[in-house]
């Protein structure tokens, strides 16, 4: 047992954080809350845990800054890339003759972390969409850190690996360090805060991306957000979850989709 976090504490804090987010820490990674409570306690110079479970549960804007502190922002560019191409070979076909009379398409990436992967869908839908087509893409995410670099859409050199040579001129422009995402596909990906413990208000989503976020919640978590995404997309809309992720097991009302290019669910 650590001095620092005593097991009443853990128990304290990961209810806390579960309740909040549906994140569930288990004793294996206790290690990671303690690290990250030992850093907001440093910066608020707070002694004691005591006090900062006071602080956060008196302050919501601290309890978001604590949230974001817990999450894990992994993500690149074109990450996976085999969903982007059954995007491109089997969702969009499909759009098109279901969407054909309103001609827009609506996408949203839930727990976007920096943007790399909203940006990425953009991208592909307005390389791929037929002319007088339009799309719009909703990129959320719990971490307002990781929202802010991705609403500015500026990449550092290291970050562009898996962007096709034909994306940078188009999409990207070159400053000094890295890229920064152009202005007219900047205007195309909404970001905004969201929690996936609550219900985004988003309806008639064609697809939604929701990868590797579910792998941080217990069985009840995972199923609650699946079932608001089913409420979120439209009839026949297309859900993607991680690779390392699964809806097998679970009671619900997806459809698994086997392509040559990935498997995914549908509405």
């Amino acid at each position: 047992m650590s001095e620092f976090l005593s097991d009443a504490d853990f128990e304290l804090y990961r209810k806390l954080v579960y309740d909040e987010s549906g994140i569930h820490f288990s004793t294996t990674n206790r290690s990671i809350l303690e690290s990250r409570l030992k850093e907001r306690l440093r910066d608020k110079k707070l002694e004691s845990l005591k006090d900062y479970y006071q602080l956060i549960v008196r302050e919501k804007d601290e309890l978001k800054t604590f949230l974001d502190s817990v999450t894990t922002n992994l993500t690149r560019f074109f990450r996976n890339q085999a969903h982007f191409d059954a995007i491109e070979k089997f969702v969009v076909p499909a759009l098109l003759k279901q969407r054909a009379t309103e001609r827009k398409v609506r996408f949203w990436s839930a727990g976007c972390s920096t943007g790399e992967e909203p940006y990425t869908i953009a991208m592909l839908l307005k390389d791929i969409l037929p002319a007088g087509w339009s799309f719009e893409v909703v990129a959320s995410d719990i971490s307002l850190k990781s929202l802010m670099v991705g609403k500015e859409g500026f990449y550092a050199d290291g970050r562009l690996q898996g962007v096709p040579e034909n994306y940078l001129p188009k999409y990207f422009e070159k400053k000094p360090g890295g890229y920064q995402i152009r202005d007219d596909l900047r205007k195309l990906v909404r970001f905004d805060y969201h929690n996936l413990k609550n219900d985004s208000g988003l309806r008639n989503l064609d697809v939604i991306f929701c990868r590797n976020v579910l792998i941080y919640f217990d069985e009840a978590a995972q199923k609650a957000s699946v079932e608001r995404f089913w409420d979120a997309l439209a009839p026949r809309g297309f859900l993607f979850i991680g690779h390392s992720e699964s809806l097998f097991g679970m009671n619900t009302k997806f459809e698994f989709v086997k392509t040559d290019w990935a498997t995914f669910y549908k509405k």
